[in-house]
């Protein structure tokens, strides 16, 4: 029974170019984005938005809010809480410049794209409200890159609460894929007093859904999504609340899942690292037949 697995139609194609050396090999870009939970009934819901059908990569996929590194997210400047960069530097697998970044891309784009902002006037609060014309034009002035987080952060005397997150998974897209990330995934729990909406350029609907409701969706072809996206909701479903799910943080893998590909009785075998459900096979003289979804 198909499901709503992303699967891109030029695949194929570019899968066999790669294995004959036909194909330059695009370096990943750094990258994060934010599982947003909050408590329902009976386990926790997750915060998904649905990538508008002109998008050039996963159209109509559903994610999370996330995004690539901005250069500027390493500056020393950032007013910081929770966790120090070396600190996070090890839990990430990656320098302490570096897991600054991704911490601050993680908390940037949630807010560029959701509108919820993990960061408080103290090392122990939260914004308890994101609305209102003066936030919309800060938030217009990121999403634009006028402002670099530290900026925003500076001019509105916040301190970033790198304590709210918890590393969760990371995916690295495939090599043949031209539009390459390297994606540390997040989990957060909705602060209170604020609450989501659609402030993303890329999305033309969000919803909070139940991880059982999402997948099951997914297994039935209803709902399109990435491999990375699948997996983290069904990682969610054992726990009965966010804050359960964020605790369950810090024991999480977090080494990183590459797609790989090779020749098998005449198919191309597309396969992620012990993640079997997601293997495809596709004909290696033909077309695939059945492209189209999100991985």
């Amino acid at each position: 029974m198909p499901t709503g697995q992303w699967y891109p139609p030029e695949w194929p194609e570019r899968i066999r170019a790669l294995a004959a050396g036909e194909l330059a090999v695009a370096a990943p870009r750094r990258a994060a984005t934010v599982v947003l939970l909050r408590d329902g009934s009976p386990g926790p819901d997750v915060h998904m938005l649905r990538r508008r059908a002109s998008m050039a990569f996963a159209a109509g996929a559903y994610v999370y809010p996330g995004g690539g590194v901005d250069p500027r997210d390493d500056d020393r400047l950032v007013r910081w809480a929770g966790p120090d960069r070396e600190t996070w530097a090890r839990r990430l697998g990656v320098g302490p410049a570096e897991a600054q970044a991704i911490v601050c891309a993680a908390v940037r784009e949630t807010y560029e794209e959701a509108g919820v902002l993990l960061a408080g006037e103290t090392g122990d609060t939260v914004v308890g409200d994101t609305t209102g014309d003066d936030w919309e034009a800060d938030r217009a002035a990121l999403a634009g890159h006028e402002l670099s987080f530290a900026e925003f952060l500076g001019k509105r005397r916040l301190t970033l609460r790198s304590d709210l997150l918890g590393a969760w998974a990371r995916w690295i897209t495939p090599e043949f894929e031209p539009r390459r990330y390297d994606t540390w995934f997040f989990v957060a729990a909705l602060p209170e007093g604020q609450r989501t909406r659609n402030a993303s350029t890329e999305a033309d609907h969000t919803v909070w859904i139940r991880p059982e409701e999402a997948t099951a969706a997914y297994d039935r072809g209803e709902l399109l999504m990435m491999p990375p996206t699948v997996s983290t909701l069904r990682a969610l479903l054992p726990y009965g609340s966010a804050a359960e799910a964020l605790a369950a943080a810090d024991g999480r893998d977090l080494a990183p899942v590459l797609a790989t590909a090779r020749m098998e009785a005449g198919e191309l075998v597309l396969s992620w690292p012990g993640h079997d459900e997601f293997t495809k096979r596709v004909s290696a003289t033909a077309p695939d037949a059945a492209g189209g979804g999100p991985a």
